[in-house]
């Protein structure tokens, strides 16, 4: 595609990279028959192709975006299945990163907007006060038809997603290899997990140690950076992926920085791009706990379960991170069926905090993916993300696990309580 801006625009770096993106876009329209705000609205401007257009118009004009523009750049998931498809190696990734920041700069909100997205952060990084949130968010739960009555529908999507009571998870501090040593792993806390699904992080310490890791949980740690990201705020996530910086510089060498949410996998290894030289050497350590299990290897199977597990392959993970067949080859090793879920390139909805700012659009493609899960026929579903598993367990009845949490359970670890309502025994 051609770009006309001018050398001023040009000398500032992230205009030269995008400068660059944009022309390697040939519209060749592959991408439009994976993107799913596409595959929903049939919109170009809701395409991948349609949005460079509007971003290079946009960026090219200079001073504030139209409303317009806004609305559909907003509408982009950021799942980035237009990059897997993408035969010209567009960097969407980047471009949409670039043109939220731009927005974020120029663009006045409505002020509910506004709320809404300093709320996000501030409550979303901070496990503690998440906690007090989902608490609040359950005690809400049983005012859901009210809610609906009065029209508050994106209150009552995000009400959707709040988890039954959950136990606090375990604290910084190391945990020991079981038998043979092999390496030590920092694994990432995280903040939004750990609120709603501090069990996958209790699993993962159990697995990363019987397969002969000493598990490292930094103190001083915190949010990826991956939310400011997502809201258009590179130098707050800059600050915050700096802070996990020092926090593993202080816990020593390690082999790999492990995490189990895929979402914050796909910021970690960006984090050269985010800092440059500064970053490098975290983002290449940075590894999805499937990833590393991959290369490592399970411990033995001591607890083999032959019941089906539809595996849904976050679109951080698969399309990110290009992790594609190896968490489910993984189950499988374990002695699970794995059953493929149709259309499992298109997004669940979750998306960061898209299921936040994008309620409807998010619920649409909620019950799509619920939709093709059920097709497989499996009594448990698989997901190597917190954001996926809270978005799609509403639209459920077969329990959501991650991943780790079956592999945990087969190579001696005790069963998910997930699964207790179900008739499996092991």
């Amino acid at each position: 595609m051609r770009t006309d801006f001018t050398p001023a625009q040009l000398a500032d770096p992230d205009y030269a990279e995008s400068h660059d993106t944009i022309r390697k876009c040939v519209h060749c329209g592959f991408c439009t028959a994976t993107c799913p705000t596409y595959v929903l609205l049939g919109d170009e401007r809701d395409s991948p192709r349609g949005r460079i257009e509007l971003i290079r118009a946009m960026l090219k004009k200079g001073g504030a975006p139209s409303r317009d523009t806004v609305t559909h750049i907003d509408r982009c998931l950021s799942c980035l299945a237009c990059a897997t498809t993408c035969p010209s190696g567009v960097d969407y990734g980047q471009l949409i990163g670039h043109a939220r920041a731009y927005v974020e700069a120029n663009y006045k909100r409505p002020w509910p907007e506004r709320i809404l997205r300093w709320a996000i952060p501030a409550v979303m990084t901070r496990p503690g006060r998440l906690r007090a949130g989902l608490a609040l968010g359950r005690a809400a739960q049983g005012f859901t038809p009210w809610l609906e009555r009065l029209k508050l529908g994106s209150l009552v999507a995000l009400l959707r997603l709040v988890p039954p009571t959950t136990k606090t998870p375990r604290g910084v501090g190391t945990y020991p290899a079981v038998e043979e040593r092999r390496g030590r792993v920092i694994l990432l806390q995280g903040c939004v997990e750990p609120a709603m699904a501090p069990q996958v992080r209790e699993a993962a310490i159990r697995l990363l140690a019987r397969s002969g890791f000493d598990v490292v949980l930094a103190g001083g740690e915190g949010c990826c950076g991956a939310l400011s990201e997502h809201l258009g705020r590179p130098e707050e996530a800059c600050g915050l992926a700096r802070r996990n910086l020092r926090a593993w510089e202080e816990a020593g060498e390690v082999d790999a920085i492990v995490t189990t949410a895929a979402g914050c996998g796909t910021t970690l290894k960006g984090y050269g791009h985010l800092l440059g030289a500064e970053g490098a050497g975290a983002a290449a350590k940075a590894r999805d706990i499937l990833e590393f299990l991959g290369e490592v290897g399970l411990p033995p199977i001591a607890n083999p379960q032959g019941f089906s597990v539809a595996y849904h392959a976050p679109c951080s993970l698969q399309h990110g991170q290009q992790v594609k067949a190896g968490p489910a080859r993984l189950l499988a090793e374990a002695g699970y069926d794995v059953r493929e879920v149709p259309e499992g390139h298109l997004c669940c909805g979750s998306a960061g905090v898209y299921n936040i700012l994008q309620p409807a659009l998010a619920t649409q493609l909620r019950d799509r993916k619920a939709a093709n899960i059920a097709r497989t026929g499996a009594v448990v579903v698989a997901a190597g993300n917190v954001g996926c598993m809270a978005q799609i367990a509403p639209a459920l009845s077969a329990p959501v696990v991650h991943p780790v949490e079956l592999l945990d359970w087969a190579t001696g670890g005790p069963r998910p309580e997930a699964l207790d309502r179900l008739q499996v025994r092991g």
